[in-house]
């Protein structure tokens, strides 16, 4: 979540007529995120985020991230469906952009989770992917291996810029990956971007998923690795075994890993953390100025490959076998 653009209080005062949400009361940009602008607002009758769309995410994908997550809803997963407008719409138009309105979600972000947060975690990405099978929509994935490609040429120029060798140590890696990228592992819509920021805790329990719109058809075990990756490596970027252990078994008790996919997880970690050691970089390379938002590392993901090249994180999921 970020803000890239600024929404008078009267332009979303006419926006919200349209819907049966009553009037607006206050309205508070939120500043995490890289991708779209967005607000949490509280009206009359309840508290709603705001996204306007921007940057990478096209208008012709909307119809399906709405009906994504109106699909988890009714599966009783932790999502809030999309609000629709009196005359049935989810998706409109606000300050040029499109845009949606999504109920407000409790709880809050664990930016440092421990095990037991790792475990549900694990337990619910477990979930999801049980229950997918009959979304009957698809997305391919942009940011997958011909997308790293692209973004690995658009950052050639700029890459040394964060870092010395940067561009060749990307080439290095994207060579390893599409070697060794495996092709028929089991697949389905997926999130593809749970990291603590887009899952919402109260205590131990998982009270909201948010942040739909990256979700495409992938690996089920690549969506893993995202979230290893994300939550099993601390401030100083070492990683933590509890962690993973918690968070991959808890995914295991719930949906079985095959021998395939155990197989190909330590390429789906290199590729996963490649996927965000590009965009980040290629954020850092092109930041928007005047926009409100903060720009992550990408050296962060540099590192995590770094890791995974020497060990072997399989261990955490090898020793429940």
């Amino acid at each position: 979540m970020a803000v890239y653009t600024d929404v008078s209080d009267d332009a979303l005062v006419l926006f919200l007529a349209d819907y049966a949400v009553g009037e607006l009361r206050k309205k508070t940009p939120i500043l995490e995120g890289v991708e779209n602008s967005n607000y949490r607002l509280e009206t009359t009758r309840g508290q709603f985020i705001l996204t306007l769309f921007e940057k990478r995410v096209r208008k012709e994908d909307l119809p399906f991230f709405m009906a994504l997550m109106t699909h988890l809803a009714a599966k009783s997963m932790p999502v809030a469906a999309p609000v629709t407008d009196k005359a049935g719409q989810a998706v409109k138009t606000l300050a040029g952009k499109p845009a949606a309105l999504i109920r407000f979600m409790p709880g809050a972000p664990q930016m440092s989770p421990d095990e037991k947060h790792c475990a549900a975690l694990g337990e619910t990405l477990a979930d999801w992917h049980l229950n997918i099978g009959d979304f009957s929509w698809s997305r391919t994935n942009p940011l997958s291996l011909s997308g790293w490609r692209e973004l690995a040429e658009a950052c050639r120029n700029g890459a040394d810029g964060r870092a010395p060798g940067l561009a060749a140590y990307i080439d290095e890696e994207l060579k390893f990956v599409s070697l060794h990228w495996p092709e028929d592992l089991p697949a389905g819509v997926v999130h593809t971007d749970l990291f603590p920021d887009n899952v919402l805790f109260e205590g131990a329990r998982i009270a909201g998923l948010i942040d739909f719109y990256f979700s495409a058809n992938d690996f089920f075990a690549y969506d893993l690795a995202v979230c290893v990756n994300a939550w099993c490596f601390d401030e100083a970027r070492a990683f933590i075994p509890a962690n993973a252990a918690a968070l991959i078994g808890a995914y295991r008790q719930r949906r079985r890993l095959s021998a395939t996919e155990i197989a190909a997880f330590p390429v789906l970690l290199r590729g996963a953390a490649l996927r965000f050691l590009l965009t980040r970089l290629y954020d850092w390379i092109n930041q928007v100025e005047g926009a409100i938002v903060k720009v992550k590392d990408p050296l962060e993901y540099r590192d995590i490959i770094d890791f995974h090249r020497v060990h072997d994180a399989l261990t955490a999921i090898s020793a429940n076998d």
